[in-house]
């Protein structure tokens, strides 16, 4: 179940924008701009970070946009995270809060954020602030020529272990549907609403194996897409990652092995291999 929560003033611009952090220089102006943009953030038990994740929008996104749309996603979080973004919607107008009672995986976390986006333009990222969101700027100068710009991490800035087991990932979708991307679980990634609305009743998927379902089918259905390095990867600095769990990971390669064989289906319906 979901609860929306938060002001109905989605696509209003705070006043206090831009924020400047301590230390550091306020962004410069750049050309690069778009006229409607929903920022959609996943969350899982990201208190520590996730107030942080919204100043860093603001600051460095908001300038980019005439009407900004943040719309961060609950994902059942056991700790103060949904609070931390009910504090700051009084703040920030332009803060929305979509509500799991559950943990109900991050494809469904992403899924509920994408398709309670309101604007033309919709980007996603994860909300344990390992991007610099300046980076953005990288997405949208190539957003007029695609319809979905997809980033990868230029380098890495994970573990050994963490940065194999996505390679292999990567390897294993490209084998058993095509290439798509070189970083497939990138949470970097902007794309224009159409590709939403035509995929929303299409992609199943709801836990780890969500962004490779998303990318098969959007290729698949003729979206162009691009490919951009994001080269402001971080390393985490707070919170716990969740994608190496065994349960996370059985669940990734059950939901895989369904969507080959829905995709099998699929195409003998339709008279194809």
């Amino acid at each position: 179940m979901i609860r929306p929560s938060g002001p109905e003033h989605a696509g209003e611009r705070t006043a206090e924008r831009p924020l400047k952090a301590p230390g550091e220089e306020a962004q410069e102006r750049t050309p690069v701009s778009i006229p409607s943009l929903s920022v959609v953030i996943p969350a899982y038990n990201e208190a520590a970070n996730i107030g942080r994740m919204v100043e860093e929008v603001v600051r460095d996104i908001g300038p980019l946009t005439s009407a900004l749309e943040i719309v961060v996603v609950d994902d059942g979080s056991t700790d103060a995270t949904a609070t931390v973004v009910e504090g700051m919607t009084a703040r920030f107008p332009c803060l929305r809060l979509v509500r799991h009672e559950r943990n109900e995986g991050y494809g469904a976390a992403v899924f509920d954020g994408l398709t309670s986006a309101t604007m033309d333009a919709v980007f996603f990222t994860d909300g344990d602030r390992q991007f610099d969101l300046r980076e953005v700027r990288s997405l949208l100068e190539k957003f007029p020529s695609a319809d979905l710009v997809v980033g990868y991490r230029s380098p890495r800035r994970d573990p050994l272990l963490r940065r194999l087991n996505g390679v292999g990932w990567s390897l294993l979708v490209t084998t058993l549907f095509g290439y798509t991307a070189r970083d497939i679980d990138c949470a970097f990634k902007l794309m224009r609403r159409k590709v939403i609305d035509r995929l929303r009743h299409e992609v199943r998927s709801r836990g780890a194996t969500f962004s490779a379902e998303f990318l098969v089918r959007a290729k698949r259905a003729g979206f162009s897409i691009v490919e951009v390095p994001i080269r402001g990867h971080r390393p985490r600095v707070a919170g716990s990652p969740t994608g190496a769990r065994p349960a996370v990971v059985a669940r990734a390669f059950k939901e895989l092995l369904r969507f080959r064989v829905r995709l099998w289906h699929e195409g003998r319906e339709k008279g194809k291999p």
